[in-house]
Parts: structure tokens; sequence; C-alpha cells
């Protein structure tokens, strides 16, 4: 039976695990740098469909599960019902020095206030609890959103290319806000990190589920036209071996509230 999905919610919880599991196990690398300890009560700040929040919680951790979207926590509530989960803006966090950790994979380069949720993020550890993040860092997946803007531009759809809906920081900018918070950064890094998609439509659907809010108040028709004329310009590009590959780059940081 299919699921039910919140309309006024833009993320579809079902294809993201079907067609976009890659972003939960490259999350795996990053549970190895968070390096948690059992009984160590963390904070998963977009959770998701709650992969790597159940694999935390495996390592015997109190693990708490938050996310925007209500369709993704649905889902991660119906496939983890052990764990706490709850629907939550990150720039709006109510909790005050609860968490040894507060672990982030893939989400804040959806958040365009980073100040904002840093601080939110400081308030929640405790004395010595330690931040661990991974997102889209300066450059990420430039060659495809370039791509997309063009063909917004040719089609004079200027409050299109408006809606550009990621902040990818250099690792300086995001590692010197972090500090301006009251962090001590331990650890920097910015990375390439070529991802393969999924299938024949890899692109297309990368497109579908996380650049869809670009095309909102555009028809069907021009939306086809445009993602259809994306994968022609980048398929010389960007199609390797059979395969879509989209050309990320990431920053991963470490900053321990003293």
């Amino acid at each position: 039976m299919k699921k039910a999905q919140a309309k006024n919610d833009r993320w579809n919880a079902n294809l993201y695990d079907i067609k976009h599991s890659f972003v939960s196990q490259y999350g795996n690398h990053l549970v190895e740098l968070l390096a948690p300890q059992k009984g160590e009560r963390i904070l998963d700040l977009g959770c998701g469909t709650g992969d790597l929040a159940n694999k935390l919680a495996n390592l015997e951790c109190d693990i708490i599960g938050i996310d925007q979207s209500p369709n993704m926590i649905q889902q991660a509530k119906e496939k983890f019902p052990h764990i706490d989960f709850s629907v939550q803006d990150a720039t709006k966090l109510s909790y005050h020095n609860e968490f040894d950790a507060v672990f982030s994979n893939a989400v804040l380069h959806w958040i365009k206030e980073p100040r904002a949720v840093l601080h939110y993020i400081f308030h929640s550890l405790k004395q010595g609890g330690r931040f661990v993040a991974e997102f889209g860092g300066k450059g990420n997946v430039q060659t495809i959103t370039n791509e997309i803007m063009k063909q917004f531009a040719n089609l004079g759809m200027i409050e299109q290319a408006e809606k550009f809906p990621w902040y990818y920081p250099s690792i300086g900018e995001y590692s010197a806000l972090m500090e301006e918070i009251g962090f001590r950064v331990t650890f920097a890094q910015h990375i390439d990190r070529p991802t393969p998609l999924d299938g024949e439509n890899g692109l297309r659907n990368w497109i579908e589920m996380f650049g869809g809010g670009m095309f909102e108040g555009a028809t069907e028709e021009t939306k086809e036209v445009i993602i259809t004329k994306v994968e022609q310009n980048l398929k010389e590009h960007l199609y390797i071996d059979g395969q879509w590959v989209a050309d990320y780059k990431r920053i991963r940081v470490i900053g321990v509230k003293e």
C-alpha cells in the first residue's frame, strides 16, 4: 500500500529511500568521524528517514532525530518506532545544554540562515559537547546547477533562478562562522566526492528530488523541456561508463563547545 505524503511537504520520503539512499550510505563515514560512545545523548539534526539515527541507536546511544519534513519524520517513525523522532525547525530549537553531540549529514546546505542554526546547535550542546557535520560546500553540484540556471536564463525565467535553494560556503567562511558563535574548530575539510546517481534517469531524478523547488510556478511542459535540455547538455560531462555521476563537493567539520 502506498504511504501517504503530506501535500504541503515537497519531500517524497518513498522516492528518497528508493532512489537516493546514497545520502545515508555516505553518512556512514560521518558516523566514524563522530566516534559515538555508548550512552551518549545525540541529536541527529535533519535525520531524514532515520537510517543514520538507527545506526547510532544500535551503537547504544540515546538518540533524538529531528527534521523539518513531516513526510520524512512519518517514514522514520514507521521504519524505526523505537527512536524519538519529531518535526522541528533547526533555526528554532529549544534545547539547552542537553546533548553530548549534534550530528548532521547532508542538511546544512539547505539552511540559508547558517548563523542562526549554529547558534541553536551551540546552545543545544553540553559544555565540551561536539558538533559534527557534513554538507555541500563551495562548488557543490556546480556543473548541474549552472546548466539549470543557463536554461532558466535562456527562457527569461529570472524568478525561477532566484529560487536557488542551497547555501554552499567555503571552508574558511563556515569555520569563521563557527568560531564567531563560540565553537573551537578542531577539524575542517573540503573534499571532492563524485557521487553516482541511480539508473538511466539518475540526473532527472536528482533534479526532481533536490531541485524541484526551483520549478515552482513553471508549467510541467516547461519543466520537462528544461530537464531534458540539461540532460542533453551534461551527458558528455557527467555520464560516465553508463552512469550519471554528480559533481559533489562536501564540507566536513567538527566543533567543540568550550
